[in-house]
């Protein structure tokens, strides 16, 4: 029985109101067969050669960076040169301004253009001086978000360590596991979608709706920056290393631990991305905090 029809076989079985297997065995024998198929995918991987991941053009806006890389590339546009005004090149791409605004801004990232308020848009280099660009300047620097990230989730998992229970702790392990088998294959997009998925249950179980909600309405950005670091290939795996630390000291139900291992572990992954962004020194220990001033004795 193939993979692919032993899932559906077993969707099928999980709708049937009549059938007597228990809903938690069905979803045992799908996870069974999704870790069979990695495992294949991990054997086939092994054994193929490897080559650079090649970046697909998938929306309207990575059409256009293409399309406008490949003009600078070519010359078309040189260096020093200022491009077509944007409501020109947005006729000549089919696409809309604010998708033209959005790949510009990535040209920008990628350090090929130069936009200046007011006096239009130059090629500043013929070739990309950054491999990933962020395709969300427009809204928020790379820095920024992952400074957000570290400030908002090391309180969610200081909290989250006070209020975990058994059964979270089980789901974090299984997402790790299953975070694991996606990065062995190479499967960046499941495995930002379960990097996702970690944090966010972390982030749940704290109990704070403004930090959740924060965070679930910047989920594109959120994710985008998960992705980054996995560009690193030889530290693919560091992502997973770090998780099973967070899991760990999760399960001691160690608060300052838990916080510290997720506050290493946002700084670490904005590193594998090449970014650098500034953090507070960790707060001094009770031992060596100064010693309060003495009370003034208001008779004296």
């Amino acid at each position: 029985m193939s993979a692919v029809f032993t899932l559906a076989w077993s969707d099928q079985l999980a709708d049937q109101p009549n059938h007597r297997a228990p809903r938690q065995k069905v979803l045992m024998r799908r996870t069974m067969q999704v870790r069979w198929v990695r495992l294949q995918c991990r054997s086939d991987h092994a054994s193929a050669p490897r080559h650079p991941m090649k970046n697909v053009p998938h929306t309207v806006t990575d059409a256009a960076v293409a399309t406008i890389r490949a003009r600078i590339e070519g010359g078309l546009y040189p260096v020093g040169s200022l491009l077509p005004a944007q409501r020109q090149l947005s006729e000549e791409l089919a696409i809309s301004r604010a998708s033209l605004r959005e790949a510009l801004s990535t040209l920008e990232a990628l350090g090929m253009l130069s936009i200046r308020a007011g006096k239009g848009v130059y090629v500043t280099n013929a070739q990309a001086t950054s491999a990933h660009p962020w395709r969300f300047a427009d809204q928020s620097s790379l820095p920024d978000t992952y400074q957000m990230r570290y400030a908002l989730e090391g309180f969610a998992a200081r909290m989250a360590a006070l209020a975990i229970g058994d059964a979270d702790i089980a789901w974090l392990e299984h997402n790790t596991g299953m975070l694991h088998e996606a990065l062995a294959c190479e499967e960046l997009d499941e495995a930002a979608q379960l990097d996702f998925e970690f944090h966010m249950r972390i982030v749940s179980l704290a109990g704070n709706s403004a930090i959740e909600s924060i965070l679930r309405s910047s989920a594109d950005i959120m994710k985008e920056s998960q992705r980054m670091p996995f560009y690193r290939r030889e530290l693919v795996l560091s992502t997973h290393r770090e998780h099973s630390l967070i899991v760990a000291a999760l399960k001691a139900r160690d608060s300052a631990a838990a916080g510290a291992a997720i506050e290493a572990h946002i700084a670490n992954a904005a590193q594998r991305a090449g970014v650098y962004f500034p953090r507070p020194p960790s707060p001094a220990s009770p031992a060596s905090a100064p010693a309060p001033a003495p009370a003034i004795d208001a008779g004296k």
